[in-house]
């Protein structure tokens, strides 16, 4: 029934159950930390060992959470780094990624301390050397295929596909500077469009391989592009429309080639003016629903949009599950279900991923309160 319950929900039907995920969509997971406060809680021990990421998540949930809370999802792949890149150590707090990136560990976060195109011209873009999706590890590749069909095979869970590769206006931001790329879309368009010609090849190499491997065996797939801040976009919808909606439409496009799977976009923010844009692009479900950023309440997106898109996340992770209390948590939860509840178009989670200040038994109150969800 998960899986029925998941295609009634993004065909805009009322399912029997709302589909509840934590941790199968990239987006949903938690901070390596978080899962250990919840395994000592639960009294887990062992097993499962938090494998940590460059962005401070974790690579997967113990697998005894999920089943303790009902989860309905389940989430393979990850981004893959061709071995062919400009990837290498500096030592055990800063290297350089794959696409020259150099990014130092700041207790949390790999920050970023040093962008390879800050300045440079369109020549500089057009020769600049990426990562070769050629030298992607066929092994590692194949993992997630065998993770992922035996998954289909063998669960009634809904599996997420991880998104394969980055978006292209974050990849934009890391590699030239966040103000200089956004300088450079309103001045120097010429460059950017190089910039996302080529990325947009890369991301489609890449995709090609990924979907062509899992494609037959996922539910859902997700992107990850943020587009505005909490309370505005970075740009306004007339630029958006004009510099980014062409490259990522045929990546969803493409994508969809490849895949029955919908197609989830994650952007952070106050995106409620882009929706539109998203859902020309393809766009099946949106998220987070982050619901302390400007126009993004959640009766207000449904009202709105509701009837083309579905959404996903939405539970207050700033200020509800940081600082709430069994009451108040539950409450947020119970208000958010209900919102979502005729019609379908809703998949529940936290608006992002749960940060180290979160405890463990405001997690366990917001789970137990899904799972408790008539």
């Amino acid at each position: 029934m998960r899986r029925q319950d998941f295609l009634d929900t993004v065909s805009h039907r009322a399912p029997q159950k709302m589909t509840v995920d934590f941790g199968g969509c990239p987006l949903s997971t938690a901070d390596g930390a978080v899962i250990a406060k919840m395994k000592d809680f639960l009294g887990f021990y062992g097993n499962d060992e938090d494998e940590r990421l460059p962005f401070a998540a974790t690579a997967s949930i113990d697998e005894r959470i999920l089943r303790e809370y009902d989860i309905d999802t389940r989430g393979v792949g990850y981004i893959l780094a061709p071995k062919k890149s400009l990837y290498r150590k500096i030592d055990d707090t800063a290297y350089v990624d794959e696409w020259g990136v150099t990014r130092k560990f700041t207790g949390l976060y790999w920050d970023i301390v040093d962008s390879p195109l800050k300045d440079a011209g369109l020549k500089d873009v057009e020769n600049y050397p990426f990562p070769d999706p050629d030298s992607i590890d066929v092994k590692a590749l194949d993992a997630i295929k065998r993770q992922a069909k035996y998954l289909y095979e063998n669960t009634d869970y809904v599996i997420c596909a991880s998104h394969p590769v980055y978006g292209i206006f974050e990849l934009g931001c890391w590699m030239f500077g966040f103000d200089d790329f956004l300088y450079r879309m309103a001045a120097e368009p010429e460059v950017v469009h190089c910039f996302f010609e080529r990325v947009l090849a890369y991301q489609k190499q890449v995709s090609d391989l990924y979907y062509g491997a899992i494609g037959g065996y996922i539910h859902y797939t997700s992107s990850g592009d943020d587009f505005a801040t909490q309370s505005s976009t970075f740009f306004s919808k007339t630029m958006f429309d004009e510099m980014i909606l062409p490259y990522f439409k045929e990546r969803v496009r493409f994508t969809k080639e490849k895949t029955a799977a919908k197609f989830l976009h994650h952007s952070c923010g106050n995106v409620f003016s882009l929706i539109p844009s998203l859902i020309e692009a393809g766009v099946d479900i949106l998220n987070p629903i982050q619901p302390c950023s400007g126009d993004m309440a959640p009766c207000r997106l449904k009202e709105t949009y509701g009837a083309n898109i579905a959404f996903h996340g939405g539970l207050d992770t700033q200020s509800v599950l940081p600082r709430g209390n069994k009451e108040s948590i539950g409450e947020a939860v119970r208000n958010l279900m209900d919102t979502f509840r005729e019609s379908g178009g809703y998949i529940f989670a936290a608006a992002h991923n749960i940060q180290g200040d979160v405890s463990a038994e405001n997690i366990h109150y917001f789970l137990q309160a899904a799972k408790n969800y008539k």
